[in-house]
């Protein structure tokens, strides 16, 4: 079977849609085209045509694109020239781009997934967050407090993406030690709206202090000061050198009025910011989500189904929070019906998927009867 080549006039069109710089020359572009072309149909013909896929000719495209790109980065204008001419730099991009289209695409190493991305518990939680974080884009915060909020919500859904995607590619593990990080995000996030401006402010204060604690802030006179600025204010809540890096981190939670260190609150994530957020109930899944982040036996010797049911059913809990702030927030940046109109069909068949997910999972936790 052949495979089908684009003609120099549909290639055209194909680069003019990807917007591939005018420093491409493109006629070059298409001659490694056809070269890779040629070779991949001549592995096909060598091999069974039925373990591959269908060519993706634009993807063949952009690995030539890239790698000339890469090739002929930080030259002048005479060194690219003799690149161009030289046969070895033509056949070695031609030998790269081939190789890396089949192994990359191809042969792609793949652990076997429970759940594919056009199944409804993937694409529609998928197509929410896509909504979302496109709205997200087009808003304009009136403030610093409003630009984080935005910031850390659009960060929240990004996470419940890379998640997905963890879990369509067979990393189950590793994205149940992610929802860690996104249930980090998503507390503090509460915790910043639950107790207001004031709250919201210091901790803004705090992402300064990090920042000078991490040596990013420029100016050593500068840092002296901020540095000055959180030892005064470490005695006041009497607090030791040691403490430094927890006050630094959860400091801010100082500013909830009527509430005392080691009495209503801890210095740290699961007796501080997870507590007032209300989501102690994850104390438990924190804890182990947190054991595989660092690699403890259960990362090597755990059953991936566990874990995937696990993380998919606490990504849908940690959405359905993270979705009514989002509609609060839209609410107040947009008069249109459209997200209520989406709300309306996707938001019940996501409920009613998590209803499902959660039977299966206590089907498949209940212990089986012995024969």
């Amino acid at each position: 079977m052949k495979l089908e080549v684009l003609n120099k006039e549909r290639f055209f069109k194909v680069c003019e849609t990807l917007k591939v710089p005018p420093i491409v020359n493109l006629e070059y572009i298409y001659e490694l085209y056809e070269t890779v072309m040629a070779a991949l149909d001549q592995v096909f013909f060598q091999s069974d045509f039925a373990k591959f896929t269908p060519i993706n000719n634009v993807i063949v495209i952009l690995y030539l694109i890239n790698e000339y790109l890469y090739t002929i980065k930080n030259k002048t204008g005479e060194e690219i020239n003799n690149l161009l001419d030289d046969d070895n730099v033509f056949n070695q991009i031609a030998s790269l781009c081939a190789d890396k289209y089949l192994t990359n695409e191809q042969l792609n190493y793949r652990s076997q997934a429970f759940l594919s991305r056009f199944n409804p518990q993937i694409s529609t939680l998928e197509l929410y967050l896509n909504f979302c974080l496109r709205t997200l884009e087009s808003f304009k915060p009136s403030n610093k407090g409003e630009e984080l909020i935005f910031d850390m919500l659009t960060n929240a859904f990004k996470l419940s993406k890379c998640i997905i995607t963890l879990l369509l590619n067979g990393f189950e593990t590793e994205a149940f030690s992610t929802w860690r990080t996104l249930h980090e995000n998503e507390s503090i996030l509460i915790v910043n709206l639950k107790y207001g401006n004031e709250v919201l402010k210091e901790y803004i204060k705090h992402i300064t202090y990090a920042l000078a604690y991490r040596g990013q802030i420029k100016s050593k006179e500068e840092t002296d000061l901020i540095f000055q600025d959180i030892k005064k204010e470490m005695k006041e809540h009497d607090l030791k050198s040691k403490d430094m890096k927890k006050f630094i981190e959860y400091g801010y939670l100082f500013k909830i009025p009527n509430i005392e260190l080691n009495k209503d609150f801890k210095l740290n994530f699961r007796d501080g910011v997870q507590k007032l957020a209300n989501l102690s109930m994850y104390s438990k899944i924190y804890e182990t989500a947190s054991e595989i982040a660092h690699s403890s036996p259960l990362l090597l010797f755990s059953r991936r189904d566990y874990f995937f049911n696990l993380t998919i059913i606490n990504l849908y809990e940690t959405f359905f929070r993270l979705e009514i702030i989002f509609e609060q927030v839209y609410r107040n940046k947009k008069q249109d019906n459209n997200y209520l109109a989406i709300r309306k069909i996707y938001l019940t068949q996501l409920k009613n998927i998590k209803e499902e997910l959660n039977n299966n999972f206590l089907k498949f936790l209940k212990p089986r009867k012995k024969e």
